[in-house]
């Protein structure tokens, strides 16, 4: 870390604490060419993700997006706002721990739907019939005889 007063290179840190926000350090440093003091903050770069939709256009990863199609699938389930937050929260550190870049918006919703099989089955059902777009009453069948025999299994 360069001294802003003498442009040193050389400092110790006398003091390390978290900020206010919990991602982000807060540094008392001390120049060894100086004495003099200075602070300096650390912070997480959250390098941009990119979805890559089905028709090959991109757009920023948002998490927002993820939420508010979860709560529309939730809509008048008894599931808490905590587990719907917690449930974004574990697949946007999953997107960001996958350390790539773009990632497709099939997979993303292949992890709204694993979150949701185990959260509410009929908000699981919801969500799949506009993500996997049931185009008839057979397909929609099929989906839920599938769900039937992991639950038998389950058991």
């Amino acid at each position: 870390m360069r001294c802003m007063y003498c442009n040193c290179t050389e400092s110790k840190v006398i003091d390390s604490r978290s900020a206010d926000d919990e991602r982000t350090i807060r540094r008392r440093r001390e120049c060894i060419g100086c004495g003099r003091r200075f602070t300096t903050y650390e912070t997480i770069e959250m390098s941009p993700i990119l979805v890559v939709k089905s028709d090959g256009t991109r757009q920023a990863y948002d998490s927002g997006k993820v939420k508010r199609g979860i709560i529309k699938a939730a809509e008048k389930r008894p599931i808490p706002i905590e587990q719907i937050d917690a449930l974004v929260e574990d697949i946007t550190k999953k997107i960001y721990n996958s350390m790539e870049q773009e990632i497709s918006s099939k997979r993303i919703g292949e992890m709204v739907m694993d979150g949701l099989k185990h959260l509410d089955e009929v908000a699981y059902v919801r969500y799949a019939s506009v993500y996997r777009s049931f185009t008839d009453i057979s397909s929609f069948m099929m989906e839920l005889q599938r769900m039937m025999e992991r639950k038998d299994k389950q058991e």
